[in-house]
């Protein structure tokens, strides 16, 4: 099977397309014929180097979000899953790649009505949002400061907090202002006059989500935020230093399931930049460069376009 790799921390330069043998499930798991796979934040430290708790042995892989169909079963499977079925989760460090095994209990079957591209995008945006916003307890009466909102997990929060009634502001570049008008949210521009940008919509933030780093904890925190209704997905520092949350939502195919049921009824949508697998580079620049709309996906094979 082809797979990226890269053999040494460094710029999106140093992956590169290698054959690796083919994986066998082993019992409990299946094999998966790989689609789409997502590009994530986390992928661009990984290869960076700035993930010192994540075990690596070079040449390693890398990838933690998949669609595609199941083509092998392990022994025990058999029943619950089938050859042939159209599915989608979590992995880890060997999602961008043409096959894949994992435990058959974290596989999540696709909904027909999604293709694989938007359905491998959702994966760790949706499970990140939805325990996100269930930590800092986001409801009706909330006005929700949501810092990167046009980016993955911000578009999916944005959208889940606006169903559940809450009035979201979302920070973003202006370019992508109208964009976060379409899903519900108030457009601020991010920088250093983010929080008179808030004041002026004359809304007072409760609660706020951080996926940007930067002064956003900060700011929050200026704005009268509570510091246990500030969360961060992506600023561990800041988040001690201001003593606010580090949201660590965790991976539950159950969350899961339930975006990707209103995504297949149109109530969820997400944006999707697609690259070949051969552009791995490029789709790590752009994720590197932190001003992308939505999610980057890989695909994997031409039939990742289909449904």
């Amino acid at each position: 099977m082809r797979a990226v790799v890269f053999e040494r921390f460094g710029t999106p330069d140093v992956l590169r397309i290698v054959d690796l043998p083919d994986p066998e499930p082993a019992p409990g798991e299946v094999r998966v014929r790989v689609l789409a796979a997502g590009v994530q934040p986390f992928d661009v430290g990984f290869r960076q180097g700035v993930m010192s708790w994540a075990p690596v042995t070079f040449p390693q892989q890398l990838g933690q979000e998949y669609a595609g169909v199941v083509d092998k079963l392990g022994a025990g499977v058999e029943g619950r899953l089938r050859v042939g079925d159209a599915v989608l989760g979590s992995t880890m460090f060997n999602g961008h790649a043409e096959l894949l095994r994992v435990p058959a209990r974290q596989v999540v079957r696709k909904p027909e009505r999604l293709d694989f591209p938007t359905a491998a995008a959702l994966v760790a945006a949706s499970q990140t949002a939805t325990g996100a916003l269930a930590e800092l307890a986001v409801d009706a009466d909330d006005v929700l400061l949501v810092h990167a909102a046009a980016g993955s997990v911000g578009t999916v929060a944005v959208q889940l907090a606006v169903r559940a009634g809450a009035t979201v502001i979302g920070t973003a570049s202006p370019g992508n202002h109208d964009y976060l008008r379409q899903l519900g949210a108030i457009p601020v521009a991010y920088g250093d006059r983010l929080p008179d940008a808030v004041r002026a919509t004359g809304h007072q933030p409760t609660v706020a989500l951080d996926a940007a780093g930067g002064a956003a904890i900060a700011q929050s925190v200026s704005l009268g935020v509570a510091p246990d209704r500030i969360g961060t997905i992506v600023d561990d520092k800041a988040a001690a230093g201001h003593g606010v949350r580090v949201v660590r939502a965790g991976r539950d195919p159950r969350r899961l399931a339930a975006v990707l049921d209103r995504a297949a009824k149109g109530q969820v949508t997400m944006p999707v930049r697609a690259y070949p697998l051969a552009e791995v580079v490029a789709a790590h620049r752009v994720v590197e460069s932190r001003h992308g709309r939505g999610k980057v996906v890989l695909i994997v094979e031409p039939g990742g376009l289909s449904r």
